[in-house]
């Protein structure tokens, strides 16, 4: 049997959530934020381009049949990264269990195509193990998180626990921003996320690589979307850092030696960064990954992979071997 070509950025909405949350003084809250942080032009375009997809991001019929039209077999499904992460202990918790049965709910009715990951509350670390357990234990293949929770870091040593368990249970690891902290200085021109979304990439895998937490914790399964954002075609930068500075000594060896030990997927829409990325990181460690179904993503990454011009081992490495592999897909 031929290796299945295999999308690990795929994105679901959950009504469910979307309900509990509704009304809640945070909620409005946080929803002044993202459009203070976005601008309205970019309000005004992103409103109606969800809601004409609603179906592609609900309705399994509609996911299958996209996946069928761009030659993908098996999705990763991870819920539309909005994360909460305003919410206290109680909703956050109600938060984590809805979007964990739900997206276990809707990649059950396609069990053969379908892979899912829950959520997990970083603004609240001393809940994160549970979450993850109970995310596994609805048969998810992990949980996505936010390249920071608000006042904390991935560095932050509360997330040991956290780290130390999904190490441990071999829980896959979706990075995948949600807003930058840049904030009004990116509010026009879709900046909040041409700019705001690779620079979060960077600024928490650094926060993981200079705190040595890929030290603590040398198995991680960690997938990084949008190629990481800036930081693999930067990444000199950090090792330069590291050998004349004494206060980037974080870590016990050249930030670039810890991108072989992450997962990337393909997702940076042009085939010359996509050719560096693999050089940097190597074959091993893209996956093919697609946005579906946003925007900012691609209706064909398979297109997007090609036209990158890889050997054929890279490519059907890229494509699907490395993620059959980490989804035991055999």
């Amino acid at each position: 049997m031929s290796t299945p070509t295999v999308d690990v950025h795929a994105h679901l909405a959950l009504p469910q959530v979307e309900e509990a949350v509704a009304g809640r003084p945070g909620r409005a809250v946080a929803r002044a934020l993202e459009a203070r942080r976005s601008g309205p032009e970019a309000q005004a375009v992103s409103g109606p381009m969800i809601r004409e997809r609603i179906p592609r991001l609900t309705d399994v019929r509609t996911r299958l049949a996209a996946m069928d039209a761009s030659g993908i077999d098996v999705q990763l499904v991870s819920p539309v990264p909005d994360y909460h992460y305003w919410a206290d202990e109680e909703l956050a918790r109600t938060v984590c269990e809805l979007a964990n049965t739900a997206t276990a709910d809707h990649c059950a009715k396609a069990p053969e195509r379908l892979r899912g990951l829950g959520l997990v509350p970083l603004q609240h670390p001393h809940l994160a193990v549970d979450a993850l357990e109970h995310a596994l234990e609805n048969g998810l293949s992990g949980v996505e998180i936010s390249s920071h929770a608000p006042g904390r870091e991935l560095s932050d040593p509360a997330y040991e626990p956290f780290w130390s368990r999904a190490e441990e249970t071999g829980a896959l690891l979706f990075l995948h921003p949600y807003g930058c902290t840049l904030d009004e200085r990116l509010d026009r021109w879709y900046l909040s996320n041409t700019v705001g979304q690779p620079t979060e990439n960077a600024v928490a895998l650094s926060h993981l690589i200079f705190s040595g937490v890929l030290d603590r914790h040398p198995d991680l399964r960690l997938i990084a979307a949008h190629g990481g954002g800036y930081l693999p075609t930067h990444i000199g930068r950090s090792d330069h850092a590291w050998r004349v500075r004494p206060d980037a000594r974080g870590c016990a060896r050249p930030p670039s030696s810890y991108l072989g030990r992450l997962y990337f997927d393909s997702l940076v829409h042009d085939r010359d960064v996509l050719r560096e990325l693999l050089r940097v990181v190597g074959a091993g460690r893209v996956l093919l990954g697609s946005d579906y179904p946003f925007d900012m993503g691609t209706d064909d990454p398979l297109a997007a992979l090609r036209a990158a011009g890889l050997p054929d081992p890279d490519f059907h490495a890229v494509r699907g071997g490395n993620a059959a592999a980490l989804l035991d897909l055999s």
